[in-house]
Parts: C-alpha cells; structure tokens; sequence
C-alpha cells in the first residue's frame, strides 16, 4: 500500500555477532502509480486468503513494488530488534500460496421476510414483523456464506437449535440437525440444495412433534485439515408453532375454510345473554398483532410448565387454561365479578384480546384487571390461535356450575316451597362462555380427538389448579365422565338435571321434582367464513330427552357423588312455562312476560303460584328479590291460560348489576294431584347499540372518519362514560371520556383514523359506565389499496 515500508537488515546483523558487519538497512515503498495497472502485493494476498471476508480484492486496483533502494545511518545497538526475511519475490509477481483458509461461517440468511417464501409456505406472512416464524412438520429455507467454498466431501458441518434456560438433546430442547444427502421427513435434518461460490442454499425439516417456542440457532464447521471446529452463532431466533396445516401434527384440521377461521381470522363474534334472547359482540382477537406472539411465548415462559413439554397440544391447552386467569400463578387476567371495577376496567367494556396481552406482558406479568368469561375465553382464543391451536369462543346458555360433582344441578325448597337460598350454591349461569380447540387425543381411546374443550375461567379447581380441559367434546356428549381432563364438569354444564328438593318437617330432604332439559341450550359460536350464529349443541349432547340422551345421563351419574339420584314417578298433567315476546323488554320500560299454565286432563286443577324476580349476577348468583307475588290459578280439564307477569321500572331501575340479568322463580303445587310445578326462567333488559356510520372512502394511507351515535335509554344521567374505539388494521385501540351523559340524552362521537391494512376491516367501539353495561358496536369497512 501507499507509503507501507518494510525494513530488512543485512545477514551479518542477524548471526550470532550483530555488530561484526556495518548494519545495512533498506526500506522498499510500495506506491501506486498512475496510469500503470497494479497488482496485488505479496503480503496482502496472503492476508486476503486467510480472511477473505475482511479483505476484499478491489476491482481495478493493483500494486507495484519499486526498486528504490535508500541507506540510512545505522541505529544504535539499543534500538535494534529481530528482523523478518525477506521473502524472494517469484517470477510472476505473485507470492505462492503456501496456507489453505480454514472455514469458517460469514453470515447467516434465514430468509425470515414478512413476505418471503418461508413465512408464506407456513402460513405465518400475517405475523407483524421480520422473524423467522415456522410451524413444525415442514421444511423451511436459509442460506449460509462461508469464508471459502464449501467441500461435502471434506467439510462438516452441523446445525443446533436450543430452547428454555437447560437444554437437552434427550429432553428435545437441544437439536443436533445432520447433513444428509437425502431427506426422509418426520425427523430434523438439513441438505444443501443449491450451492454458489461461498454460499450454500439449506433445506432444514423439523419433526412434527417438535418441542413449540424460541429457537436459538448456531453453525458449526470444521475440516479435516482444520483442527479446532468453529461455532458461529445467529443474531436471529427461529420461532417453531404448531402445524395445523401438517397432517402428522396433532393439532392437524383437514379443512382450509376452518382453518382460516379457527387459525388465521383475527376477528370473531361472541355470544351472551339468555337463550331467548341471545346478544353478539365483536372481538378482536388479534393474534397476529405487533407484540402479541412475544406476550403468548411470554405467558409459556412463565408457566411452570419445563419446556420439553411444550410438544404435546393438550399440556400447552392445560397450562394455557391457567394462566390465562391470574387465580394460582398471577396469570394474565383477574376475575372479578362485584360490580366493583373502580381500579382496574370494567369486564363489558373490552372489545380486544390486543391491550390485555401487551399490557400483561409490558408489565413482565403483572395480572390485568378485571374480566369476566368472555373475555377469558377472548383471550383464549386469541393465544390458541397465535401458538397455532385452531380455536374458538363458545357460548352455552342456561350453564350449570355444579360445585359438589353430583353432576345433578340440585335446588332446595323450604316446607313452604320457598328457595332456600343458603343452601343453593349449585348455580345455572345465563350463559358462560369457554373456548373449543382442535387436536387428536392419542391419550384417550380412539374416537375421543376432535374438538376439546377448555375453560380459563376460574370457578373450580382441577388437580389443586384453577383450570378446566382440555376434555374431549365426544366424551362429553356420550357421559363417558371418566375420561381426561375435567370431563364430569363440563357434562354439568351441558347436560345435568335440574334436581327439586323439599325440606321435611324433619328437617330432611325429599327429591320433590326433576328437570330434565334446564340447562345447556343454544350452545353457540361464530360460523366459519360469516358472521352468523353457528348453533353446535348436538356436538355437545344428544336431542333432550332421546334414548341416547338419556344412556348419557345415566352414565354419567354413575360416576358422580350422587348416583342413585332419579326422579319420582308422578302425575304430570299440568304444566307452567314463562315466554319472551320478540327480542324481550328494553331497558329503560317496564319488563312484561307471559306466563302459561296448561291443564292437559280432563279434570279441572287448582293451584297456587309462588312468584319471585331477583336480580342476578350472569353467574347464576343471585343478589336480592325484588319483587314476589302469589297468583291463585284454576284450570278447567284441557284449559290454557296466560297470565300477563309485569315488573315495573322503578321497581328495578337501582338494583341491577352488570348483565342486566333477572331470574324469575314460579313454584307451586297442583292440590288434587300434589303435582309439584316449578320453573326458572332467566331474562335480561335490552340495551341499545351503539350506531357506527363510516365516512370518506376508505384507502390505506388516507385519512377517513366515523361517526359513533349513542342515545341514552334511561331517565337518569350516566356517570362517567368513556367510550373504547379499537380496529385491527384501522384505529388502535383507545379510550375517549365522554363524561356524564343525560337521561334520554343523544352523543355523537367523531373518530378520525387512516387505515393502514387493506381488505375488510371491523371498527369496534363499546361504551363502558356503571349505570350500563353491554353498550357496543360494530361497523363494517373495506379498506382499498392506494
């Protein structure tokens, strides 16, 4: 190089007597020379073929060593030191290579592009972000430059992949991926196919059972003439999901339409209210989101779960099922069903799984408050989904919580027939949302894969943990409530008998009554590909009352703490039913239903019916009467009569609680048959949707708006209401403090956003105060490309 010297002493000075000969000392300058081609020196050729990553030929650049000799007076004997020999310089200008370069890796390219082949053969393009996200059981692409060509016959190489804090090749935490020539699927291998210059083009396979989660990946490299192997680790981690797509996973669903729906739609509909009058929201459950596969990979991470267990789908489902409540292990979301939701946000009032997650997981675990089963089961979703376990949200109406495993619902009376509320503590909720997840059951006997389902919200302990499934759907429907994991629960739920009893005079307890079809009704979840109602209670049981229904029945109770519990024969010629005209009553009016006794005899009847309203938490808890009421009624032989039942406004206009729910409880006994009648019907007062009207066209990049129109249904003001607007792709989600809104009153509220996503779009908005709940709305958008 320009100005490079190198100095060489005579023979003399380097034998044994330094100071026998005058010191002759010659400095050659290596310059460059205008107009003159250059070639490469000696000694930078040997260093660019010992590292040729650092030191690149340059295109048109050589060098020329001169002959320019000069003599300099001779240092003092202090300042000598050792000298180099010079090296004789060859014919051809060019220093011989005497040293082959030792391989080494340069780089590593995992091809990881949102919008490359990888992301987009796995399915996982829609993951914000530049990762290297596969799912197991299919091969993926990377290349790999080395520091000289890459000889399969004298070079070795191998790939290791690590998960968790110990990993172990035993425990499949730590994977040693071979080269091999041919590749024979459902094991870890590599083989190189394509290879330019210093590059290879790897083909890497991973077993379809391989251990879920963060990868850290290194290169090993060695030669025979090498010695020491080199480790080269990558500055990029390898993210392995679950393969719904991959027929040897066992989460494998054979159906594109549903696995776009139960894998890949970020967008859902959950149900709630009665079964007469069934209320949908939309949920964002946004998996694919910024941040929400690191805050699910988090939630694994803090499970206590050793990650060699994270391969098998229904732990991953179990160890899910609890930390998504903050019960045990301070999970993600704190139950909280007082009313009371002063320090944290009122449950109604989400609309996403999006803030939840990366609020837990921006705190490093701190539990969010509060929620209540939707969104339990919303979160759910949203994890089962983002880890690859096709799932969904699933409302059943009328759910029994049996808290004693009698696998009965069991109702107690006082002599007089009147509840005895203390001793109630079996519950049927209005309706309780869980999830259904996708997966095969090679632990069950055959026949028992399929959909499972799986509870996150916190109500009973399973194995000393607040969790519930994953218990197999097929199981459930046919009482087989011996089989993995919380099965007998889950049949209550769907399928118990609602038990009456009597205290005697003794103070013991007669079986006065048995219900047969009170709970698990319109079991419910979003269609695939629409946003229509999918009504799915002949997975979970057989037609009420059916041969097989009751096979299933029977069944199940044999294995519950109560088995020889059947109901009394009895003349049953008079019944009572409660009806719900059209969509039921508004909040704000009076509540009206219908009640209808029918004589089915040909002998007139005569009874006394015991009526009580009560306020009730969805929960099937109840908070107080309100109102009670005895109706004489006589029936002439095949008479039906309709009493008009009315519950005034101001009756219940400072009692409700977050549902808006009721429970209307009639009992009585028919005097000349002792027919004992009761029926429970639960109903909720209607709120008004929130009106969402897009404006402006819609393109990605340019700003449009929206307008949100709430009317008040009430007469008295509304304290502290606060809107929350949220739209995957449109708007993030945020709040807007309304303030107090008066009774009767109309808002209207101006949403400006710019849509960043093409294809259709939902804007979600919900109107959170204490004075109502259940407020929400939902508009459609199509966003255009610019």
């Amino acid at each position: 190089m320009p100005g490079e010297r190198l100095t060489v002493r005579s023979p003399a000075e380097i034998g044994r007597f330094p100071g026998a000969a005058p010191p002759l000392r010659v400095e050659l300058t290596i310059q460059s020379q205008e107009g003159k081609k250059q070639e490469e020196g000696g000694c930078r050729r040997w260093f660019r073929k010992i590292c040729p990553c650092c030191c690149k030929r340059q295109n048109g650049t050589s060098y020329d060593i001169t002959d320019k000799v000069e003599y300099t007076k001779p240092p003092t004997a202090a300042a000598v030191t050792m000298p180099e020999p010079v090296k004789p310089k060859p014919e051809n200008g060019e220093m011989k290579e005497t040293e082959e370069v030792k391989l080494s890796v340069c780089s590593v390219d995992l091809l990881s592009s949102q919008s490359g082949q990888n992301r987009v053969e796995h399915h996982t393009d829609l993951y914000h972000g530049d990762e290297l996200i596969i799912r197991r059981g299919q091969a993926f692409q990377m290349e790999i430059e080395f520091s000289r060509p890459f000889s399969a016959d004298t070079d070795k190489m191998r790939l290791e992949l690590k998960t968790g804090p110990l990993p172990i090749v035993s425990k499949g935490t730590h994977v040693i991926i071979p080269l091999v020539e041919h590749m024979d699927d459902e094991r870890w291998e590599a083989k190189i196919t394509e290879q330019t210059g210093n590059k290879i083009r790897l083909s890497v396979n991973s077993p379809a059972s391989a251990v879920i989660g963060l990868y850290g990946l290194t290169v090993t490299t060695s030669s025979a003439k090498d010695g020491e192997p080199t480790v080269h680790s990558s500055n990029k981690d390898i993210v392995m999901l679950f393969n719904p797509w991959c027929e040897e996973d066992t989460v494998f669903l054979d159906n594109e339409e549903q696995r776009k729906e139960y894998v890949l739609n970020d967008i859902g509909r959950i149900y709630y209210g009665t079964e007469k009058q069934i209320g949908a929201r939309t949920w964002n459950f946004g998996q694919f989101h910024e941040g929400i596969l690191d805050a699910c990979l988090f939630i694994l991470e803090k499970s206590d779960m050793p990650p060699s267990g994270r391969g098998d789908p229904v732990n991953v489902v179990r160890v899910i099922s609890a930390m998504i409540n903050a019960q045990d292990d301070y999970g993600v979301l704190v139950g909280n069903w007082s009313g009371n939701y002063a320090d944290g946000v009122s449950p109604a009032a989400w609309s996403s799984s999006v803030e939840i997650l990366r609020k837990y997981h921006s705190s490093t675990g701190t539990p969010v408050k509060y929620g209540q089963c939707w969104v339990f089961s919303g979160v759910t979703t949203t994890v089962l989904r983002c880890l690859g376990i096709p799932a969904r949200s699933v409302t059943n109406f009328q759910s029994a919580h049996d808290t004693d495993v009698s696998l009965t619902t069991d109702i107690y009376f006082d002599e007089n027939m009147e509840p005895i509320d203390l001793l109630n503590s079996d519950s049927v909720w209005n309706f309780h949302v869980w999830n259904d997840c996708w997966m095969a059951r090679p632990d069950l006997p055959p026949g028992h894969g399929g959909w499972q389902a799986v509870d996150s919200t916190p109500q009973e302990t399973s194995q000393g943990t607040f969790r519930c499934g994953p218990a197999s759907v097929n199981a459930i429907r046919s009482g087989q409530v011996y089989l993995k994991h919380d099965t007998p629960f889950v049949f209550a739920e769907v399928n118990s008998d609602k038990i009456y009893w009597q205290r005697n005079l003794d103070g013991t307890f007669s079986q006065v009554y048995s219900e047969k079809k009170a709970v698990g009704h319109c079991i419910s979840t979003k269609a695939v590909g629409s946003d229509e109602r999918n009504d799915i209670t002949h997975l979970y049981k057989h037609p009420e009352e059916s041969e097989e229904e009751r096979i299933a029945v029977e069944t199940a109770c044999r294995y519950g703490s109560k088995p020889d519990v059947y109901s009394v024969p009895a003349s049953e010629d008079v019944t009572v039913e409660v009806k719900i005209d059209g969509e039921g009553p508004r909040m704000g009016t009076d509540a009206k239903l219908s009640i209808v006794v029918k004589n089915q005899s040909s002998q007139p009847r005569q009874t006394t019916l015991h009526s009580q309203v009560a306020v009730m938490y969805y929960t099937g808890v109840l908070k107080n009467a309100i109102k009670k009421d005895k109706i004489p009624v006589e029936l002439l032989p095949n008479e039906e009569k309709i009493i008009e039942w009315v519950l005034p406004y101001q009756q219940y206009q400072n009692q409700l609680v977050d549902q808006a729910a009721l429970m209307l409880t009639l009992s009585g006994r028919v005097s000349e048959t002792k027919q004992v009648l009761a029926n429970q019907t639960t109903f909720r007062l209607r709120t008004p949707d929130l009106q969402i009207t897009p404006l402006g066209e819609a393109v990605v990049g340019k700003e449009m708006s929206a307008k949100i129109t709430f009317t008040n249904p009430l007469s008295r003001i509304l304290k502290d209401v606060v809107f929350r607007v949220e739209g995957l792709g449109l708007q993030k989600g945020h709040e807007v403090v309304v303030g107090d809104v008066g009774g009767q009153a109309t808002v209207t509220l101006t949403e400006h956003f710019i849509p960043t996503q093409p294809g259709p779009r939902k804007l979600v908005a919900s109107l959170d105060c204490k004075q109502l709940t259940q407020v929400h709305g939902v508009a459609d958008v199509v966003v255009l490309e610019q």
